[in-house]
């Protein structure tokens, strides 16, 4: 079990080095676990906000996988925040991201906030910019 979070932790970094994330976010997710939440291109670390911070543990004990990023957004059908992840399934890995120049289609849980319910699985899109990502599709 431990091996396969340390697998999943190297995707991670794998998939943040892709999307060109600001260099000290990485190295905060590699070395202390901190995970960084985006707010257009600007973020800091999600344990900042207590409530983003406990839904994410939440969701990673949920459905084993790993959160390595999130972006925040409000659209016409609620807020949204989409946790980036690595799926709990190796078989899966080459597939959970997409990119093309500097946009990246990634697998995410997306919390609507507003509306539970509302909440999946998917894919979405993010732009990377400055060290940053935010989500566009």
């Amino acid at each position: 079990m431990a091996d396969k979070n340390i697998a999943k932790k190297e995707k991670a970094i794998e998939i943040m080095k892709k999307m060109d994330i600001y260099k000290p976010y990485i190295k905060g997710f590699r070395e202390s676990d901190k995970v960084c939440f985006f707010e257009g291109f600007g973020g800091f670390w999600i344990d900042q906000e207590p409530e983003l911070h406990e839904k994410m543990k939440a969701i990673e004990e949920k459905h084993k996988c790993r959160v390595y990023a999130v972006t925040h957004e409000y659209t016409e059908f609620g807020e949204l925040y989409d946790f980036l992840i690595v799926t709990d399934y190796p078989e899966e890995w080459d597939t959970l991201v997409y990119t093309e120049g500097n946009r990246h289609t990634a697998f995410a849980y997306v919390w609507n906030k507003d509306d539970d319910w509302c909440s999946e699985f998917g894919s979405v899109t993010v732009q990377s910019f400055g060290g940053g990502i935010r989500r566009i599709a």
